[in-house]
């Protein structure tokens, strides 16, 4: 069944009510979960901080690994963020405490959006003069093939009137429809977003940025667990194409596409967060050792058994027959043979 949603189509079919079900059937016990799992969740917040962070900001092109991401953040200096990437990583970062702390209290306005866009920014002169303001050039979205060209994903909203007026009957729509299921509404929001592209810089970003700001609004508590930020990096290719199959149909385009791979990662991602509370569950009733070489390892990732001994002062034997038990129990992973055997983190 084909309906209208703001100035899209979307074909509303078993599997979107499918989708949706399954989301909210899960949201429906979390407060429970919450409850329950109260410190874990606190462990589990902070890794997927640091994952989302990473993630949305490589994205866009950083080249910083979660690791990397998770020490600057550790020791933040303002004097030291210097170069882009670091840059970048801390705006999200700050971005999303604030999102997280205060979510309830920011309102989706064009004065709310911009304030984002300018804490987003705020650490980067080169964009000194347009963070917080919308876009006075062109900025359609071009990818970097391999072979060092560029070719144009899509095409944006013209600066200008044209984008003023787009986010304005945007805003209206979300902040005035109350008929729309709320997950829909947060899909089209961040849909339409970044195909405006109403800023000069961080569209991408801040378009992740903006979804779970409106989950959260709408009671989606359990988004600040796990990442959707790296859910939608795994499958950066499917989203780019998706993106574009629904753009190349503008205006009036049926975003069915964008509406189900938007809920299918939602999705994938709610069963990830349950494989963690489980795996932290089991973390739980760890022996000393067992928790100080996983500590290790999610620290180190790649490392070796010898290095974990090393390092950790535990002997060799002890760490080769504690490493078998961590793996079954589904919290490391073994990579290599031999002398190139190393262990991650799952």
């Amino acid at each position: 069944m084909e309906n209208k949603v703001h100035t899209f189509r979307l074909n509303i079919d078993w599997e979107l009510i499918r989708l949706i079900s399954q989301i909210d059937r899960f949201d429906a016990s979390w407060s429970t979960i919450e409850k329950k799992e109260g410190q874990s969740l606190k462990q589990l917040k902070s890794i997927a901080t640091v994952r989302s962070v990473g993630a949305s900001t490589r994205i866009e092109g950083s080249q910083m690994s979660d690791e990397e991401v998770e020490v600057l953040l550790r020791e933040i200096d303002i004097t030291k963020i210097v170069d882009r990437d670091s840059q970048e990583v801390v705006g999200y970062f700050e971005t999303l405490d604030l999102i997280a702390e205060s979510y309830t209290n920011i309102a989706i306005t064009e004065n709310n959006l911009k304030n984002l866009h300018n804490i987003l920014l705020k650490h980067s002169s080169k964009d000194e003069w347009h963070k917080g303001d919308y876009k006075q050039h062109s900025n359609a979205v071009e990818a970097n093939l391999p072979d060092g060209t560029k070719q144009i994903v899509f095409q944006t909203t013209e600066a200008g009137f044209p984008t003023q007026d787009a986010m304005r009957k945007l805003i209206d729509w979300y902040n005035n429809d109350n008929k729309i299921h709320p997950l829909v509404k947060s899909a089209l929001f961040a849909y339409d977003f970044v195909s405006i592209h109403p800023f000069q810089d961080g569209n991408g970003r801040l378009s992740r940025l903006i979804s779970t700001l409106l989950l959260l609004k709408h009671g989606y508590k359990w988004i600040q667990y796990v990442s959707f930020e790296h859910e939608i990096e795994r499958r950066k290719t499917e989203y780019y194409r998706v993106l574009r199959s629904c753009q190349s149909q503008r205006p009036n385009e049926d975003i069915t596409e964008w509406i189900n791979f938007f809920f299918n990662a939602l999705g994938n991602i709610q069963e990830l967060l349950m494989k963690k509370l489980e795996s932290v569950g089991v973390e739980t009733k760890l022996s000393p050792k067992e928790k100080s070489i996983l500590t290790f390892i999610g620290n180190h990732a790649g490392c070796k058994s010898g290095e974990i001994a090393k390092k950790l002062g535990i002997p060799t034997p002890t760490v080769k027959r504690i490493l078998p038990g961590l793996i079954e129990k589904n919290l490391i992973e073994k990579h290599g043979i031999g002398p190139g055997t190393n262990y991650i983190v799952k």
